[in-house]
Order: structure tokens, then C-alpha cells, then sequence
């Protein structure tokens, strides 16, 4: 069928109401494409919407047959209930949401997929875009007005953009924003200020496949048979014309004070709408930090917080993922809150070795009964202990090499470490900046390190942080001690030899460190690399291939950003009685009926605490 034949073409099938490519005109008269999957009847019903780059009409398992492979081995219940015709990457399945009494709206973002015009991901032309789809679907006549933003990842983070927008659309009525990143400095592309690479291979192998443009020489919607990227076919050139050169590698101010960054950088002060945020232990580098931020600081009274592990679109699909939302959205959409309300406002799984999880619900975020407990770093030992050094202390390492690392004694009971964790370091470096790349590990009884599934890696760590110490500023009205925050908007250049305090932000995490099991922190000047001593580490990411060992895509390699003259030196560490060097632990006290909660884990399918 032409485009003609197929603009707003209504058919009932599977129990829906299904009409494809429905236009959405915006403010400045481009036309974006929509699909709409409804209850066959014409009684309105509240909305659920996706805004993306990732075309509408791309089948779930014949586009990513790895990452659907492994959903249904970790959650067969996503085969039982649904045909799975509908399914779309990291966005709701239509039948499991119309028979409930909802309507799905997959809006295929400017530039992308059906939908024509300049493709900008990320951007402001973006966000204002979704916000007027909104609009769109809650003035529809099948709508009750009310709309909710469910998605994960890239969708998510467009959720974040639109309810924290000046002026938010007014039939926003609920987020649940799965995964997904808030600050694009800070979240994505900019770890500390170190540029984030792994976006080369995302802009190539996600977005620009599905170009709107790419027409014939794209997959085919199996359920209509349309171009997912046509329906027209552009040259070469052309699509070129209409899109922006991909920006973090380009943008000639690598500072937030860039229009861009700033842009990306939700504003939590608007963001009143009820929001259910949910991340990933594992997602450190993308799928975690927006999400406890958001808890954090958004102003709205109504929000809630679920941190699970795994793969970042497992849970997502899972029965236990879709009991959360459903209810949540009953409440917000509905109207029904005779059990949302009494949903703990946190939800953490928390993790044991052997990818072991324990649902348990707490009253805030961070844990409010947190041990806060400093490990001091002991330079001539390589040790991380309970006291300061009352001696002055220094030891170096090159940061073109592995790094150093600190180890804990062993502990001598079970102990819970769940919650963001502080690194302060007294620093001095050969040349006028250092990278400083923080890992923070945990290791049995044996030795072995704990690792686990991460969002995007099977060799994830216990937690990162990042920081470029000439970006060392903190804003002094966001800065946390136990969560530092950087204002990344000047260069303070290092003095070669002189003595500096750096505060370094690892990312949320949660570990059961075992009995006899040892912590250990390693510092370095470059990414993370471990060895899985023989395991496959094979692992099919972004549309590529990639051996994964412990940073997964997540890598900051660009030499144009970390040239070797300024990156390659030699970083000190210091420490004694006025210069304490420590990381700062989030230990959590015995829970009593920690062991009582219902496993989130592989047999997990439904769960309300």
C-alpha cells in the first residue's frame, strides 16, 4: 500500500482497533506519524504514548533476535497472553495494554522512521515535539484526556524532557520512565566530564538505519507491510541534508554551558506530574543516575522509585515489571488507587551473589537509617581501612596502565552496602589535567570478584565514577557530601606537582557483601577492562558485536578529547592527618524481614509489596 492507502487506515484486528501512520501536525507545519492501537470500541479510554527515533514499525524479535532470545529465556510470560506481533524495542506491547483498557500511541519522532523532516535526536525541537503529541492524543475524541509517557531508555528520557518543560503539556497526566537518562552531560555523554564514545556506535547502527529516507533500502512493518523508514527513498545526500552532525563529538563547547547540554538537562523543579522511576543496579554509564536523581528532585509529591538488575529491557517486559506499571498507571489514569497508594515510595531489589535478588520496600531515597562509613585510603599498604593515616602517604600510578587498587580487610559478617557512593581523593598530577576513572568492587571469600549482568555488559563491577580534576568545581547548592556534583562550567588546569581535592560521584548500587568477602576501589587513568578468565564475553550491543569486559560500550577513548600529552602522565594519590583520602560507604543495617520479601529474581512473574 501507498502512503495514501495507508495514512489513518483503520482495521480491526487482535482485539484492537489499530490505525496506522495517523498524522500529527505541529506548531511549524511538519506532519509527524503515529500509530494507534485502541479498544475496537469507541468509548474513551486514557492514553499511553512513545516518542522516538527507533521506528514505530520495527518487529521486536526479527530486529534484535539476541535481546528478545534472552527475554524469553529470563521471562517466558512475555509468550503467554500476546501474539507479540506489535512489538516494538524498549516500548509497551499493545495487547497487553488495550484489553485493560488502554490506547497505545507510538509517535515516530522528526526525522525518523515515517515521520519527515530535520532529524535532531535529543534536542529541543525534540521535546517540544512530544509535548504537542500529547496534546494530540489527549484531545482526541477516543482519549479521556488523560495521557501517560511509558517507555524505556531513550523513550524515557524524552518523559523526563516533557514534564519538566516551562510549560508542560497540560494532558501530561503520569511518567513511568524506565531506565532512562535525565542529564545528557552528566547521565550520557560526559561522565565527569570525560567524553563518553559508545554514542558512535548508537548514531550509526540505531538511528541511522531508520532515517526517515532510508525507505527502500529498510526493513518492512511485518503487520502492513510498510517501509518502516519510507515511504519515500532518498539519496545519499539528501538524508545527510537532513540531519544534524551527531553532536557530542562535534559540539565546540564542552562545557554545560552549551545550549545542548542545557537543553538535555531536565528541569526537576517543573516536573510535577506523578512519576514512577525505575532503574537498573547495572546501568552505570546511562540506565541509572537519571533515575534516582529524579526521585531526588522533582517536585512533584507523587514519585516513586524501583531499582531491579538484568538486562535494562528485561524487567521492563516482565510480569513483575508490567504489575508496576499497570497499577500505576490505574491510579494516575484512572483513577484507581485502591493499591498503588499503598506501594512503599521505594522499591529496591538488592543484590547478592550468585545474581541473586531480595525485593524490599524502603521510605526514601537515599535509605534514611544509612551508616554512613568512610574507608580510608592507606597509600604505602594499598589498603582501605578505618582510620586515617597519621603519616603522610603518597603512591602513583601511570595513566596509560592499569591503575592501583585498595582492598578492605575482610569483614567478619554479612553487610549490605546499598545507596550512592563518595570518592575524595588528595590528587597531584605530572601534567595540567588527570582523568580519574573509580571503580569500586566487591570479593568473596575465595577472591573472586562479584560481578554481574549489567544493563549492557555481563561483567559489570559494583559501581563506577568518573572525573576530569580540572572539572572539579562542585555546585555548592546541588553538592552532596555522599553525592557530589560538579558544575562542569569551567577548566580549572592543574599545577604540575601541586596538591588538589577531588570529589568523585560513583553511581547508586546495592551488594550483599558476604561474610569474609573484601572491598576493594581501584583508581586509574582509563577505562575499566577485567578479564572473565576464559568465559564469552561475546556480546551483541548497539548493532554490533563487541567484547565486553566490565565497561561494556560505556568507553572514553576519544583521543581528540584525551590527548596523550595531557592524559598520559602520572596521577599521585596523597594521603595523611590533613589530607584524608577515603571512599564513603553506604552500609545499611540488618534488615529483620529482609529475607521475608519475594524474590525479584528469574521465577519472579508479579510482585506488590
Amino acid at each position: 500500500m501507498s502512503r495514501a492507502q495507508t495514512s489513518g487506515l483503520s482495521v480491526a484486528e487482535d482485539g484492537m482497533r489499530i490505525e496506522w501512520d495517523v498524522p500529527i501536525e505541529m506548531d511549524d507545519g511538519v506532519v509527524l506519524r503515529a500509530d494507534v492501537f485502541r479498544p475496537i470500541h469507541d468509548a474513551p479510554v486514557p492514553v499511553l504514548l512513545t516518542y522516538g527515533p527507533y521506528a514505530k514499525g520495527m518487529h521486536f524479535p526479527a530486529h534484535h533476535p539476541e535481546q528478545w532470545e534472552r527475554l524469553t529465556q529470563k521471562r517466558p510470560e512475555v509468550l503467554v497472553g500476546s501474539t507479540n506481533k506489535y512489538q516494538a524495542w524498549e516500548t509497551p506491547d499493545p495487547e497487553r495494554w488495550v484489553p485493560y483498557g488502554y490506547a497505545c500511541v507510538r509517535v515516530d519522532s522528526r526525522g525518523a522512521g515515517r515521520s519527515p523532516g530535520f532529524l535532531a535526536p535529543q534536542s529541543a525541537r525534540e521535546f517540544l515535539d512530544a509535548a504537542h503529541c500529547v496534546e494530540w492524543a489527549g484531545r482526541q475524541t477516543w482519549s479521556t484526556g488523560k495521557v501517560g509517557m511509558l517507555g524505556i531508555s531513550y523513550y524515557a528520557g524524552i518523559s523526563w524532557r516533557v514534564a519538566g518543560l516551562t510549560t508542560p503539556p497540560p494532558h501530561l497526566a503520569a511518567v513511568c520512565a524506565w531506565e532512562g537518562n535525565a542529564d545528557l552531560y552528566r547521565d550520557a555523554f560526559r561522565h565527569g566530564g570525560i567524553l563518553s564514545t559508545w554514542s558512535k556506535n548508537w548514531w550509526t547502527s540505531r538511528i541511522l538505519p531508520v532515517q526517515h529516507g532510508v525507505g527502500e533500502r529498510g526493513p518492512r512493518n511485518p503487520n502492513n507491510d510498510e517501509l518502516v523508514a519510507g515511504p519515500e527513498t532518498l539519496t545519499v545526500d539528501e538524508l545527510v541534508a537532513n540531519r544534524v552532525a551527531w553532536a557530542p563529538e562535534n559540539l565546540p563547547d564542552l562545557l554545560t554551558s552549551g545550549d545542548w547540554w542545557q537543553a538535555g538537562d531536565t528541569q526537576w523543579n517543573n516536573v510535577e506530574v506523578p512519576i514512577l522511576s525505575a532503574g537498573n543496579w547495572g546501568g552505570a554509564a546511562l540506565h541509572l543516575r537519571g533515575n534516582t536523581e529524579a526521585f531526588m528532585r522533582a517536585a512533584t509529591k507523587d514519585k516513586w522509585l524501583e531499582i531491579h538488575g538484568h538486562e535494562h529491557w528485561i524487567e521492563f517486559y516482565s510480569g513483575y515489571g508490567l504489575d508496576l506499571q499497570r497499577r500505576f498507571f490505574d491510579c494516575f489514569l484512572k483513577g484507581d488507587d485502591s493499591t498503588w497508594r499503598q506501594q512503599p515510595r521505594v522499591m529496591l531489589n538488592i543484590r547478592h551473589p550468585g545474581e541473586k535478588y531480595t525485593l524490599r520496600g524502603e521510605s526514601s531515597w537515599p535509605i534514611p537509617d544509612t551508616q554512613w562509613t568512610r574507608l580510608y585510603l592507606e597509600p604505602a599498604s594499598k589498603r582501605l581501612v578505618e582510620t586515617p593515616s597519621q603519616i603522610r602517604e603518597e603512591c602513583s600510578f601511570s595513566s596509560a596502565g592499569k591503575g592501583i587498587r585498595f582492598m578492605s580487610d575482610p569483614s567478619s559478617e554479612e553487610q549490605e552496602i546499598t545507596g550512592p557512593i563518595a570518592v575524595r581523593l588528595h590528587i597531584s598530577s605530572t601534567t595540567t589535567d588527570a582523568d580519574l576513572f573509580v571503580v569500586v568492587h566487591v570479593f568473596d571469600e575465595t577472591g573472586q570478584e562479584v560481578t554481574f549482568q549489567g544493563a549492557m555488559d555481563p561483567y559489570s563491577s559494583v559501581g563506577k565514577g568518573w572525573l576530569r580534576a580540572s572539572h572539579r568545581k562542585l555546585d555548592r547548592a546541588l553538592n552532596l557530601e555522599y553525592r557530589p556534583y560538579h558544575t562542569h562550567d569551567e577548566h580549572q588546569p592543574l599545577t604540575p606537582g601541586r596538591i588538589y581535592e577531588v570529589d568523585v560521584e560513583v553511581w547508586p548500587t546495592s551488594i550483599t557483601v558476604p561474610a569474609g568477602g573484601r572491598i576493594g576501589l581501584t583508581l586509574s587513568g582509563r577505562d575499566y577492562l577485567r578479564s572473565p578468565s576464559g568465559s564469552d564475553a561475546s556480546y551483541e550491543s548497539f548493532g554490533r558485536r563487541q567484547t565486553l569486559f566490565g565497561s561494556g560500550v560505556m568507553l572514553h577513548d576519544d583521543s581528540r578529547d584525551r590527548p596523550s600529552e595531557i592524559f598520559d602522565g602520572t596521577t599521585t594519590v596523597h594521603a595523611g592527618p590533613r589530607r584524608p583520602s577515603y571512599v564513603l560507604l553506604p552500609v545499611i543495617p540488618a534488615r529483620e524481614t529482609a529475607g521475608n520479601a519475594p524474590p525479584a529474581g528469574d521465577d519472579c512473574t508479579g510482585v506488590q509489596l
